[in-house]
Order: C-alpha cells, then sequence, then structure tokens
C-alpha cells in the first residue's frame, strides 16, 4: 500500500477516534478527508481532530453562515517517476 494511503486511513481513523464522522474521497492526485465538526466539541476531541489533520500535506477548516463546519485535509499521491522527468533537455 502506497504511504500517500496510510497517511489518508491513518488521518480518517484518528478524524473517527476524536468522535468526528469522516468522508474519504479519492482524487487524481490526491486523496481528501472531510470531517463535519460539532457545534459542542470538547477541547480534548478538537486537539486530536487538529492533531490529526497537521499529518497531512494541506488542511484547513471550511465554516459555512448556517453554522456548519468542515475539517478538510489532503494527502498528495506520489507521482509515479518516469526515466524521462526532466523532459528532451535534460537528457545526457
Amino acid at each position: 500500500m502506497p504511504a500517500s494511503e496510510v497517511s489518508a486511513e491513518v488521518i480518517a481513523a484518528r478524524l473517527s477516534a476524536a468522535g468526528l464522522t469522516t468522508r474519504v474521497e479519492e482524487h487524481a492526485r490526491h486523496t481528501a478527508i472531510e470531517a463535519e465538526v460539532p457545534e459542542q466539541i470538547s477541547a480534548e476531541s478538537w486537539q486530536e481532530a487538529l492533531e490529526a489533520v497537521a499529518l497531512a500535506d494541506r488542511f484547513g477548516l471550511l465554516a459555512t453562515s448556517l453554522n456548519a463546519r468542515t475539517l478538510r485535509a489532503v494527502v498528495r499521491k506520489a507521482v509515479p517517476a518516469t526515466g524521462d522527468v526532466g523532459g528532451p533537455s535534460h537528457q545526457r
């Protein structure tokens, strides 16, 4: 299993352990993990959620005027290595 998949699974598991319901979405270049943040959340759960998303390549909190909050983490997938990474001008 690629390291990016393991990272995404660890983040989702830690968010779930903090009491949040998670969604995982696979994309071509990244995996997104989202969790709805309840209106009432304990300081311990919030700390665990923040520590979990800190493992991601990017993370953020989306908030709407309807008081909905979604914590989002993104883990980049590895780019396949090729023999022509530098392009023709970098070949010897």
